[in-house]
């Protein structure tokens, strides 16, 4: 672009007093000799506007630019009518003339100073020779741009990516589309700057341009990668692809290459013979993908990446896991072995779901390396940004800020990368400051079909990887059946990742031997494919015969590697046979040295109080109120929420926000990091939290005082996401994997919003810990009014026992709380970090109590040995006189504060006691079953804002009858059931209040139940 802005700035008009200004400043010419050498002044001074030089046009800068300057070296090194031309239009000649003829040559051998009366005819073959390589320039643009359109990537030849019939001019048969000949095909034409073919040459025939063109982008790879807008990209990228003699390996390459292959294959041919029923969604058909990985690991390894963490899918997971991430074969055989049973807790999962992390040596590089692959759920592509978080959290925990030394390589299908979303919200994360893992390999595991789909009905797009484009991806395709094109490839993505730390992907164009696993039938939809598969010989056997033909390895040696790895296999196997129980420990994908003792068990079950020093209080809160950056202008409004925060820390109080405050600056004081992450959070959607000012003069200068709290602070993030739930969601999930000394949030912008999330919910973070052992302590803020959580309610599992307070937090699969006080909500965020055990956190925080001027918090409730309440009993009229108490209501939140508005206004604070289930999951059975004794007059009542089938009557009421014995109802004061979760009707929704009030205060409203 700016060679192209530049000339065309040199081509302006001048006007006419310019150009005799430039005739006259014009040095004449000298000669001694015929041989002497000329002189002159290089001034550039182009009169002819564009349209008057028809050959002067954006698509002929760079060319006439490079003739220019070598003209201005050496008017000899371009052809005489380029000499002409120059010197005519460096004289100052009128439009449309500067080509229209050479200088003349003087009696005395001498050339006259060009005047413009001394222009004679033009030579004929200026113009054609400028149109011709123009049209060269054009047609190797052509391959750039479309040589993909014909590359010979299908390995069954029956290629499924529809181009819409899109004419692809290259090839000798299309150069007249060009304006070239046939007899043109035998003329030189100098190579523009936008191409390497040419390697050291500078000038080569037509017909040698064309077939190294053809050599570079139409054969076994086909590259995508003009769409990106950046020249050293793109020349890097031609440099990799176009220059002669690239893909050239050494004997110990391509003897390495066929062993990689050689275990790929046999392993997955090991699998059948041992097991032929059992589903194992194995790799036939895409072997090469084993050395495809272990070539992107070696490069990275060599460019000093030292950890790499890897999510997948199913297909090919087990040869993964045996030939990459090297896990012991024994462990991978037992777990076809199904009368083995598990010695862990929890459900377990299937084995092609399954995580694994370990350290060795990488043998081509003698370095240490980290491999870590992620387990995951059948939901394809949900992996992917749990992954990257991950990836993010272990570069931020070693400093890795440019992301040299842990990297992410991602797996993929074909139907699934072209059909699910979160591969588009993962892409999107990737340039995003606090998201941004430096760049990712995406390898595509490419079948050509989707289970029974066909790719034509399965995306819109050519390719299944065109979703890259959005995020200037360069994409590499690749016939699957040439193991050094895909060796060859997948060392150039691993080299761009490390070059421009940016996505790239490889796209690995293969079948599948099988159906979708080994039991299914894939004849009966894709019959022509199949019976083609039938006849495809395998890659390992192709490849073995190409070196033993170059003489690269001996028949012999290729069998004497088979047979080696075949006893390998057969070993493990016998090995296997002495396992008596399975361990789902023994494939953790995350672990946390040193958290937990050596057989995986918290160190202690006790949790300390969560409380602070008022020293403590008073300084966080201090820091909450000020701005500790000079000379920062902070908005008018702005100023006076941080005067109301002083004021609540001089009468020892704290709201919402402030308590949030307290909670997060207690942590990072003691060392432990603190992330918040979601949509609008720097902010607060409802605009309470304020923990990133902005200077209201100097744009992008912006202050977060939390990370002003003490010099050994750990530091504080809080970063706006982009407008997702599931990609960021999943991100923080994964993020809060690689250490147990963080504290990980996620806030939804409201509550309901969560459900875009769902998948991560319902597959990672609900069953996460029961599936893989894995524990996770991510919290996730759900706010608003009427949360409506019926689907996470009935999610949990808990157990009745004898420590309530830990022990039963322990053997749940997450927590779910619903505060309605500062103070709680500040307890149980440290109790969060400080318990022994990670666990999930669901938070249903309010949007009304915000600023509710009664939902504020002394110091005394936060003070040394307070902690957090899972049920804040009564405390008033009622509590002082129980046996008076006609009606005890239990609710949760910030119905409650309505319920004590209510009560005060009828006077009936003592008959009616109100208690607050803070903690529903796991549920207090203990505090409820003394709170119900305590009232034994009473009747109980369970009151909620949300309808009846959307709220958590359904969830409290059996478990408040196991308590009590089912000695009496539990009954209900709410809405009825609904669909919606709320009216859009404010007359509406006072009626419901009023009615579901009415109800609960009603002493007489059960009596026809009964």
């Amino acid at each position: 672009m700016h060679r192209l802005r530049t000339c065309a700035a040199r081509l302006r008009p001048l006007t006419a007093s310019q150009a005799a200004q430039t005739v006259g400043q014009q040095r004449p010419l000298t000669v001694a000799g015929v041989g002497g050498t000329r002189t002159f002044q290089p001034i550039r001074c182009y009169t002819a506007p564009v349209a008057s030089e028809p050959f002067l046009n954006g698509t002929s800068s760079n060319y006439v630019e490079e003739m220019y300057f070598a003209w201005l070296e050496n008017p000899k090194s371009v052809h005489k009518s380029w000499d002409v031309f120059f010197r005519n239009a460096n004289a100052g000649a009128p439009p449309g003339s500067a080509y229209q003829s050479p200088l003349a040559m003087s009696p005395a051998g001498g050339v006259a100073v060009p005047q413009f009366s001394s222009m004679v005819a033009a030579q004929p073959n200026v113009e054609k020779l400028v149109e011709d390589h123009l049209a060269v320039q054009s047609l190797i643009r052509a391959y750039q741009v479309m040589g993909h359109h014909n590359a010979q990537l299908d390995p069954l030849g029956i290629s499924c990516v529809n181009f819409d019939d899109a004419p692809v001019n290259t090839g000798f048969q299309h150069v007249g589309f060009y304006g070239l000949e046939e007899s043109d095909l035998d003329k030189v034409f100098r190579l523009p700057t936008t191409t390497f073919i040419g390697g050291s040459e500078s000038a080569l025939p037509l017909k040698e341009i064309i077939r190294r063109l053809e050599m570079a982008y139409c054969q076994h790879i086909g590259v995508e990668f003009m769409f990106i807008n950046d020249l050293e990209q793109c020349q890097w990228i031609r440099q990799k692809f176009e220059t002669p003699g690239v893909m050239q390996f050494t004997l110990e390459e391509k003897r390495t290459l066929l062993a990689r292959m050689v275990r790929s294959t046999r392993f997955e041919e090991f699998l059948q013979r041992k097991w032929s029923s059992e589903k194992r969604f194995g790799l036939e058909g895409c072997e090469s993908l084993i050395p495809a990985l272990k070539t992107i690991i070696d490069k990275s390894s060599e460019n000093g990446v030292e950890n790499v963490i890897m999510g997948m899918p199913h297909r090919g997971r087990l040869n993964v896991l045996a030939n990459v991430i090297r896990k012991e074969l024994e462990q991978i055989f037992c777990q076809f072995d199904s009368k083995l049973e598990a010695a862990d807790e929890g459900s377990g999962d299937v084995k092609y779901h399954l995580g694994m992390y370990h350290r060795r040596i990488n043998r081509v590089t003698d370095r240490n390396i980290t491999l870590s692959l992620v387990a995951n759920p059948s939901h394809l592509e949900a992996v992917d940004p749990v992954v990257q978080g991950k990836t993010k959290a272990e570069q931020f925990y070693c400093g890795d800020s440019d992301g040299k030394r842990v990297m992410s390589i991602l797996l993929h299908g074909d139907a699934a990368f072209a059909g699910q979303g979160i591969v588009y919200e993962t892409f999107h994360l990737s340039d995003l400051p606090s998201y941004t893992t430096h760049g990712t390999v995406h390898v595509v595991v490419n079948n050509q079909i989707g289970f029974t789909t066909d790719p034509r009905m399965a995306r819109s797009s050519p390719y299944p990887t065109d979703v890259a484009r959005v995020v200037n991806a360069p994409i590499f395709h690749v016939n699957a059946d040439d193991p050094e094109a895909v060796m060859y490839v997948c060392n150039v993505a691993a080299e761009w990742r490390a070059t421009f730390h940016k996505d790239v992907v490889v796209d690995l164009v293969c079948y599948r031997r099988m159906g979708h696993n080994e039991m299914d039938e894939p004849m009966f939809t894709q019959p022509l494919m199949y019976k083609q598969i039938k006849k495809q010989k395998g890659v390992l056997l192709k490849y073995a015969e190409k070196l033993i033909a170059e003489g690269a390895v001996s028949r012999q040696e290729y069998e004497e590697e088979i047979a080696k790895y075949d006893k390998i296999c057969e070993e493990a196997y016998a090995r296997s046979k002495d396992e008596k129980i399975l361990h789902i420990k023994h494939w953790l994908d995350s672990p946390w040295p040193g958290f937990f003792t050596l057989d995986g068990q918290p160190k202690s079950m006790s949790c300390p109080s969560t409380g602070l020093t008022e020293e403590n209080l008073t300084h966080i809160g201090g820091i909450a109120s000020s701005v500790p950056v000079e000379d920062f202008t902070i908005h008018g409004g702005l100023s006076r929420i941080l005067k109301g925060r002083a004021d609540m820390v001089k009468k020892r109080t704290v709201d919402w926000a402030l308590g949030e405050y307290m909670a997060f600056g207690s942590l990072l004081k003691e060392g432990i990091h603190v992330r918040l992450s979601g949509q609008d959070v720097e902010r607060g959607t409802f605009s309470h939290r304020h923990h990133v000012l902005h200077d209201q003069n100097v744009d992008k200068r912006t202050c977060i005082p939390m990370n002003h709290l003490s010099p050994d602070q750990a530091p504080y993030t809080v970063c706006n996401s982009s407008l997702s739930e599931y990609g960021v969601l999943g991100f923080e999930l994964g993020f809060a994997m690689a250490s147990p000394n963080a504290l990980v949030l996620w806030e939804a912008q409201f509550g309901d919003f969560h459900n875009t999330a769902q998948c991560i919910i319902d597959q990672f973070i609900c069953p996460g810990q029961a599936k893989w052992v894995r524990q996770n302590g991510i919290v996730l803020l759900l706010p608003h009014g009427m949360e409506g959580m019926v689907r996470l309610m009935c999610k949990c599992d808990e157990t009745i026992t004898e420590d309530f307070a830990v022990r039963q937090l322990y053997d749940c699969n997450w927590i779910v709380v619903n505060c309605s006080s500062p103070a709680n909500y500040f307890h149980v965020i440290r109790r969060q970090i400080l318990a022994p055990f990670r666990k999930p956190l669901i938070v249903f925080t309010p949007k009304s109590l915000l600023r509710h001027p009664e939902a504020r918090s002394s110091f005394d409730e936060m003070l040394p040995g307070t902690h957090f309440q899972r049920v804040i009993l009564e405390d008033g009229v009622a509590a002082e006189r129980p046996e008076e108490v006609k009606r005890l209501i239990f609710c949760t939140g910030k119905v409650y504060y309505e319920l004590t508005k209510e009560r005060k206004n009828r006077g009936m604070e003592g008959t009616v006691a109100i208690a607050r289930m803070e903690q529903l999951s796991p549920f207090p059975f203990d505090l409820v079953k003394a709170e119900s004794e305590r009232y034994a007059n009473a009747d109980l009542v369970w009151c909620q804002e949300e309808h009846k089938n959307q709220g958590y009557y359904d969830y409290v009421k059996p478990r408040i009858r196991t308590t009590i014995q089912r000695a009496k109802p539990v009954w209900y004061a709410g809405r009825d059931p609904a669909a919606a979760p709320a009216t859009g009707n404010k007359n509406t929704h006072l009626v419901e209040v009023r009615r579901f009030l009415d109800t609960a205060f009603g002493l007489d409203a059960f009596k026809d139940q009964q």
